[in-house]
This record gives C-alpha cells, structure tokens and sequence, in this order.
C-alpha cells in the first residue's frame, strides 16, 4: 500500500495515511483517460449551431436572367450555394452530441488519474479543511502552508459554507464534495487537495 503524510492546515506533518491500492496504485491507462475526458466535452456541448440551406434564405422566386444569351452561366434561383448570400450546402443543424461511457471505462480513468497524481507527488492529504469565517486571505494562507501549486482542485467531504467561500474567490482553486470528483476536473488542475475523510469515502465509493 502506499503512505502518504497527512498535513494540517499550518502544512505541519500530523500523521500517515495508507492509500488504497485499488483506487491509488493502478496501472495508468492513458487511452481512458482520453476516451472520458472526450465524452465529458461532448456532453457539454450546447450545439444550438444553425446554418439556413437554399430553401430557408430569403430571395429566390423568378430566375434572375434569361437563360441563354446574356453569356452568363445559366442560373435558376439566386439562392443557390454558389451565389452571394444563397444558402449552404449541407447546412449543419442543431443537433445532441452527448453520449455514454460503460461505467468501467469511468472508473478505470478516474482511478488512472489519481494514480498519476499519486505518483507525480501532486496529491495532498489534509487532517481537515474548516475555516470559522468568510476569509479568502486565511484560504490562501492555507495553500501556501501547505505548498499548493497555483491550479488546485480540493476534494472534501462536508464542508461548510464558510470554507466553500473563502476558497472559491482564489483564481484557479476549485472546492468539490466527492461526489462532484470526475476525471476532466482532475486533469485540468496541477495539484489535488483531498481531506482525510474525503479520500475514505472516494476508497468506499469508486471500488
């Protein structure tokens, strides 16, 4: 199994914590972690994107010349691709993009990531996360206790209003419940914070 030393909020070392092997030290599969982090932007994809074909422009009506003798190319519809302000070709349409991962290929890149951050030596492990008031300057004396890097995701189990908000005015330091944890929040930030109790429950919850 793996140790980690467990800090307090002053980045004091307070204790040892051993890491579950089936969440913390699994072989990383890259192509996983591709294939989720994919999905998840597929999903967040508006796709309200229109673009109006040669029947949905306005004009058209009567032919715009005569069809031989002006030495022209013969034209049937000024609404036609080829002309100014004529429609599109296969004009894209609003559409769904969102789709499904087997619920193996989800747990088998959240657990590569955490691995990685493992390995990277990027992972934190906090004693507990309470501050008593709204106070971005204590938040951010936090970080610097314990050495955060400047792109923090931390992952709690319960915290408090109070928490919550001090840490969410720090630019590029997000706070999640486990629950919330996913692979594409996990990639898109340098270092992980996670509280004791919250990587107990990560090691319950993602089996």
């Amino acid at each position: 199994m793996t140790k980690v030393n467990i800090l307090n909020q002053t980045g004091e070392v307070v204790g040892e914590l051993e890491l579950s092997d089936h969440l913390f030290d699994v072989d990383v599969n890259d192509h996983a972690v591709y294939t989720v982090i994919k999905n998840i932007r597929a999903n967040k994809r508006q796709g309200t994107h229109s673009a109006k074909t040669r029947g949905e422009v306005r004009g058209g009506g009567r032919k715009p010349f005569r069809q031989k003798g002006t030495g022209r190319a013969r034209a049937g519809s000024r609404t036609q691709p080829n002309w100014r302000g004529g429609g599109m070709v296969f004009a894209i349409k609003p559409r769904d993009y969102s789709y499904t991962t087997p619920k193996k290929i989800r747990r088998l890149a959240l657990k590569s990531v955490l691995t990685s951050r493992v390995r990277e030596d990027r992972f934190t492990v906090l004693d507990d996360l309470k501050l008593d008031s709204y106070s971005t300057k204590e938040a951010a004396k936090v970080l610097e206790a314990i050495k955060a890097d400047k792109k923090a995701l931390i992952v709690v189990k319960d915290a408090s209003p109070e928490t919550i908000g001090s840490f969410k005015n720090i630019p590029s330091v997000q706070t999640i419940s486990v629950d919330e944890m996913n692979v594409y929040d996990l990639v898109r930030f340098e270092s992980l914070i996670m509280t004791q109790d919250a990587v107990k429950k990560a090691e319950e919850v993602f089996q």
